[in-house]
């Protein structure tokens, strides 16, 4: 039988300190969304990591350039789809 590795990490209502901070600042600037998503939790054994990751992918990932927001999320929608990520 194949294991799948699992990244242990803190969930919303376990978050405290800076942990916490990340996470309801990602609510508020998330709309309609209570929770910070798990391919965002595997980062949460270190906060100033995570910081730096979401920094770093809103701005490559969400700001207009070349591709709008709105496309730019059709695309990773899509190849998530492809690929049966659940997230």
């Amino acid at each position: 039988m194949t294991t799948i590795p699992r990244i242990h990490w803190i969930n919303d209502e376990r978050a405290t300190g800076e942990l916490a901070e990340i996470y309801e600042s990602w609510i508020q600037h998330n709309p309609g969304r209570d929770r910070l998503p798990d391919i965002l939790k595997c980062f949460s054994a270190r906060p100033d990591f995570l910081r730096q990751v979401m920094e770093f992918s809103y701005g490559l990932h969400f700001a207009d350039g070349h591709l709008t927001r709105r496309i730019k999320e059709m695309l990773a929608t899509w190849v998530s789809r492809l690929n049966e990520c659940k997230y």
